[in-house]
């Protein structure tokens, strides 16, 4: 199947002949279908609390914070922004083919060009796409729209292109614009910061754009610190050559380049694992780079990392001291606190415990629960299913018996399967990656993450390269697969913390206005 020319190339990516093979395998049988068993419901699963409660967990996460905990922030940034721009992409290709009048704006086909360019001065690109068509002797007031596009896209003008997400200006303000980069240095300093007012954040970006992330990081940072009163360490990393995945042909063989070459894709957001198993922190926020809004906004992003951080902490508080209770000898551990510990897993971290668990041999029992335990936990947030795509919180057997909750993304559900469709048409929420990870175990040890992710799972899909389809595979996703085996627990956050940018029109929506719509005009 490789010959002498591919196995170099292999090594070259750092990638291991038997995981090459296996990857084939799995184009070969697919992936089994998860064992899903419903879906996470309020009270069942998913956590609801009032303010009291909200309140109360803020109060926990400041006050562990204060007394040394040290948090951090992950923002995967490595995507290019061109799916942004698809629709302006394809509207620049008519050019030479059709000349646009007012009458193309008025066919309903053609509405997205039409919102973008009817609303250009609300952008907040705007101020730059001027100038870089001034610079050029063009005035945009009176430029046809596809100079205008052309200019925003390309390199003569913006690059928006081919720039990722982070360095786009997302966000316009009365007298200044920011990126969403930017805008994460002012999330991380108002929830982010350790006792020494320390912010620790972390980007995972493309090699291409290293030097543009840390340019935009060296004029802007000096001014946030002095702003918020911080100091911000800032990292960067990228993805592992070595978790892209080979590429095959209808026929499962090896998908090959016109030079001859094996095609490899990248591994998916799940390839991050190996970023964030490298991350320092105590506890570790996880938000998308695109997900994120403007400053009168930010309470409620703001607060609920707090009641998330909080709950983290306390649960984590409990796991370690049953921990160390498990510790102890054999003879010393009293039936009433494997019962207590029982209680607990199934109660406050959502597992439940195999049928007959309780009756078996004591070491059996301790071995068991002690393995529950001492595990990486995260605290999710689900928001209520609008219709956004993404994944959604479900309960899953298994194959220790247990049952527990899992993010199922959709093309792992299986609609066939009476129980999967039952599932599906029940559930409420979906998962917006909105994750905060505690990594360290109950002796103040990092775990090793790859540990804990399934293999099994995994995404397959027909892509094309060259003029041919072809079959892609994704690594297991960093919210499900690669977590599978995480502590999990689920908590209802405000639908408003919850604000993509699939595309450029999504900036004109209110959430992603940083002056009130009446103030505006």
């Amino acid at each position: 199947m490789f010959t002498k020319e591919d196995i170099l190339q292999i090594e070259q990516r750092g990638i291991q002949l038997n995981d090459l093979k296996n990857q084939v395998q799995n184009f070969k049988i697919g992936f089994p279908p998860l064992s899903i068993v419903k879906p996470a419901l309020s009270g069942d699963g998913l956590l609801i609390l009032d303010v009291a409660d909200q309140n109360k967990y803020a109060e926990i996460y400041k006050t562990e914070v204060e007394n040394g905990v040290k948090p951090q922030k992950m923002i995967p940034a490595s995507g290019a922004a061109s799916r942004m721009f698809k629709q302006l992409f394809t509207f620049l290709e008519k050019k030479g083919k059709a000349i646009v009048d007012e009458d193309y704006f008025q066919q309903p086909e053609n509405e997205f060009e039409n919102i973008f360019l009817k609303h250009l001065t609300e952008f907040a690109c705007y101020a730059d796409l001027k100038a870089a068509m001034e610079k050029e002797g063009l005035q945009i007031e009176t430029a046809d729209p596809f100079t205008i596009v052309d200019y925003l896209l390309n390199e003569k003008g913006l690059n928006y292109g081919k720039l990722p997400k982070a360095l786009l200006q997302f966000h316009k303000y009365e007298d200044f614009s920011r990126t969403s980069a930017e805008e994460h240095l002012v999330e991380g300093a108002r929830f982010c910061k350790d006792n020494k007012n320390n912010v620790f954040l972390h980007f995972t970006v493309s090699p291409e754009h290293m030097n543009l992330f840390k340019k935009l990081m060296e004029e802007k940072q000096p001014f946030y610190e002095e702003k918020f009163g911080v100091k911000y360490t800032i990292t960067y990393s990228v993805q592992n050559p070595a978790t892209d995945m080979l590429a095959v042909d209808l026929e499962n063989q090896p998908f090959r380049t016109p030079d001859g070459k094996l095609l490899f894709r990248p591994g998916g957001h799940g390839a991050l694992l190996e970023n964030l198993n490298k991350l320092e922190g105590d506890l570790i926020f996880i938000k998308n780079i695109d997900n994120i809004v403007p400053d009168r906004l930010r309470y409620p992003s703001v607060i609920f990392k707090e009641v998330m951080g909080g709950i983290l902490l306390e649960k984590q508080g409990k796991i370690f001291k049953w921990l160390h209770c498990l510790d102890k000898n054999e003879e010393l551990i009293a039936e009433r606190e494997l019962n207590e510990i029982a209680s607990f897993i199934e109660r406050e971290l959502s597992i439940i415990l195999p049928p007959g668990l309780m009756e078996r041999p004591k070491s059996e029992v301790i071995t068991f629960l002690k393995n529950k335990l001492n595990r990486p936990i995260r605290v999710c947030g689900m928001v209520v299913n609008t219709g956004e795509p993404g994944g959604g919180p479900f309960w899953v057997e298994n194959e220790d018996g247990s049952i527990s909750l899992q993010i199922i993304e959709d093309a792992q559900i299986d609609r066939s399967l009476e129980t999967h469709a039952k599932a599906v048409k029940a559930a409420t929420h979906f998962n917006p990656a909105d994750i905060v990870a505690g990594i360290r175990d109950y002796k103040g040890e990092k775990f090793n993450l790859l540990q804990y992710r399934d293999p099994k799972t995994g995404i397959i899909t027909e892509k094309s390269a060259f003029g041919k389809t072809l079959k892609a595979q994704e690594l297991p996703g960093l919210w499900n697969g690669s977590m599978s085996d995480w502590i999990s627990i689920f908590i209802e956050i405000p639908i408003e913390t919850f604000n993509p940018v699939k595309t450029i029109n999504d900036l004109l929506r209110p959430e992603h206005c940083a002056i009130e719509a009446n103030t505006r005009h």
